[in-house]
C-alpha cells in the first residue's frame, strides 16, 4: 500500500483484531483509508458529465473506532467523514479544524443543542442528515442545505443536478439518508449521462479487520450506483454542507 492512502490520525482507539470499545479512551494513532474511490473507473463514457468531491476525506466505518455501533451508527461514521473533509481539505482554515468527533462526542453535542434528551447520549440510537447538520453547525460553524427528494426514481435523478453545482461551488462529500432505504450513504461524486445518473457511493456498514483501497473497491463499499438502482419507495434527503462562503 503507497503511504499516500493511509495516514496516522490521533482519532481514536486502535485495537489490532479486536472489535470492541476500549475502557480507557486516551488518544492513540489509528490507520484509516483516504481518498478510497480513487481509481475507480467513471461509470459512463465520453460525453457524460461527471462532478466529484475535491480534496481529502476519510473511510468512516462500523467499528473502525473500536466501539462497535453495528446496526446503529452509519450516520454518525458518514458524519465522521464529512468532518474528516473539513480537517482535511476546508480552505479557509485549512489543517486549523478540529479532528472528527467521537460518537459519544456526537451524541453528547445532540444533548447539549437540546436537540435530544439526556437519555440519547450513550445510546444506540441513529442519526439522520438533520442532525448531521446540526452537528457540522455546532463543531465548524458550517451550515448545510437539506435537499429533500420525496421518492426515488425520476426525483432523485433530478436531485442528480443539486449534487453537480455542490461539488462544483462546495467540494465537500454530502450525506443521503431516508425512510425506506434508511441506509446512510456517503456521496463522493455524481456522474449523469443520456440513459440517467449514476452517484459514487462510500458506504459505512463495512464492519471488520482493516482493508486496503483495493479491497474496499472490489468488495463495493465504494463503489458508484446508478440512481434507478435505488428504492424508488423511500424519500431520500441530502444534506450539503456550505463551505465555499467561509
Amino acid at each position: 500500500m503507497e503511504p499516500s492512502e493511509r495516514d496516522d490520525i490521533d482519532w481514536g482507539t486502535k485495537l489490532p483484531g479486536e472489535h470492541r470499545a476500549s475502557d480507557n479512551l486516551k488518544s492513540w494513532p489509528e490507520t484509516l483509508l483516504m481518498n478510497v474511490h480513487v481509481g475507480l473507473p467513471e461509470p459512463l463514457s465520453d460525453g457524460a458529465k461527471c462532478s466529484m468531491a475535491s480534496g481529502e476525506c476519510f473511510y468512516f466505518h462500523y467499528g473502525c473506532d473500536g466501539h462497535d455501533d453495528r446496526g446503529w451508527g452509519c450516520g454518525y461514521r458518514t458524519v465522521q467523514t464529512l468532518c474528516s473533509w473539513l480537517s482535511r481539505s476546508w480552505s479557509p482554515p485549512k489543517g486549523s479544524c478540529m479532528s472528527p468527533p467521537s460518537l459519544p462526542d456526537i451524541q453528547q453535542a445532540l444533548v447539549t443543542m437540546t436537540d435530544k434528551p439526556a437519555t440519547f447520549s450513550g445510546s444506540r440510537e441513529w442519526i439522520g442528515t438533520i442532525e448531521a447538520s446540526l452537528i457540522l453547525d455546532y463543531f465548524y460553524d458550517v451550515a448545510c442545505r437539506i435537499v429533500h427528494v420525496p421518492g426515488g426514481g425520476a426525483q432523485l435523478e433530478e436531485a442528480a443536478q443539486d449534487l453537480h453545482q455542490h461539488f462544483s461551488t462546495q467540494g465537500s462529500p454530502v450525506m443521503m439518508g431516508g425512510d425506506r432505504d434508511n441506509s446512510s450513504k456517503g456521496i463522493l461524486g455524481v456522474c449523469t449521462g443520456t440513459q440517467g445518473s449514476y452517484l459514487l457511493v462510500m458506504d459505512p456498514h463495512y464492519y471488520g479487520p482493516p482493508l486496503d483501497r483495493e479491497t474496499v473497491q472490489t468488495k463495493g463499499w465504494v463503489s458508484w450506483k446508478r440512481v434507478s438502482s435505488l428504492d424508488r419507495s423511500s424519500f431520500y434527503n441530502l444534506c450539503l454542507p456550505q463551505t465555499a462562503s467561509k
